[in-house]
């Protein structure tokens, strides 16, 4: 049976390390990036063309791929003039591997359905280096019917696919999952610098909440930078303040509140604003080291 066309926008590390995998299995594919070294690279491996828009993308794909930056983009790339929603097809499916606003992936997939194509949210976890060898752990949602249609495709990108309802659930539990995450490593990260401050030995301070409950990749990461000064959690502060604010809305379009999260939002964005936004997260101990009362 012919493998399905995918049209693939957003060649970053991870999108890119994507589209090399699925090269590698034998899938046909159009691209799109703003960076055309990126996209350069894609059609020298063979199996790629590049799209003139999103429309023309569409118009010539079984599937349609997103890894983006924000939600905006997705919908600017969806609803533009020459968007995908003016070009996909009746029978397409659209996934996005990016980290969205629920509210906004309920909008698409609903104006989506009204061309007859389909949409499943479906954010990643694990490392551009998983992806590359079709390693993701990849949190699906949407209809049940299209995301079967979509599995074998989703089994050759990822070890663990997860399939979580409706649509809209997966970038709901990605925004949850990295709720707890970067509100744990800005609490360690403080926790290291309270230390320091305090005269207390950071390695002494690991040692001890190590060996209890508390112990936690996290917590190794952030020891890492405070205590050793290697930056080894590959996740930015940028990242993570986008994706808390992307909580923070949430939470609102759930009509309830989160001031935990907007607390870690709060230290995230002054570390952005302080320069630190290309910083992997750990490093917002250097923030708490300098912050005055």
């Amino acid at each position: 049976m012919k493998k399905p066309t995918i049209g693939f926008i957003g060649l970053g590390l991870m999108g890119g390390n994507m589209v090399e995998n699925l090269q590698k299995r034998g899938f046909e594919l159009i691209v799109m990036d703003l960076n055309k070294d990126e996209v350069a690279t894609v059609i020298a491996r063979g199996s790629a063309t590049e799209a003139a828009s999103p429309k023309e993308l569409a118009e010539k794909s079984d599937i349609i791929m997103l890894c983006l930056t924000t939600s905006a983009v997705v919908e600017k790339i969806v609803y533009g003039e020459e968007g995908i929603l003016a070009g996909i097809k009746e029978g397409a499916v659209l996934i996005d591997f990016g980290t969205s606003i629920p509210a906004s992936t309920k909008k698409i997939g609903k104006d989506l359905a009204t061309k007859g194509a389909g949409m499943i949210d479906a954010p990643l976890g694990r490392t551009p280096a998983h992806a590359k060898d079709g390693l993701l752990n990849i949190m699906a949602a949407g209809d049940k019917e299209i995301f079967e249609k979509v599995k074998p495709i989703l089994e050759e990108q990822g070890e663990n696919i997860f399939y979580l309802g409706a649509l809209g659930a997966g970038h709901t539990t990605k925004l949850i999952n990295n709720f707890m995450g970067m509100t744990t490593v800005v609490a360690m990260s403080q926790a290291f610098a309270a230390a320091k401050l305090a005269g207390v030995d950071g390695q002494q301070l690991f040692d001890i909440m190590s060996s209890g409950p508390s112990n936690s990749p996290f917590m190794k990461f952030c020891k890492n930078y405070a205590v050793d000064h290697v930056s080894d959690l590959g996740f930015s502060i940028a990242n993570a303040n986008k994706d808390l604010g992307y909580f923070v809305q949430m939470m609102k379009d759930l009509d309830t509140v989160s001031l935990i999260a907007e607390a870690t939002s709060t230290n995230l964005q002054s570390a952005l604003d302080a320069d630190m936004g290309s910083k992997n997260v750990p490093e917002i101990f250097d923030y708490f080291m300098k912050l005055d009362k």
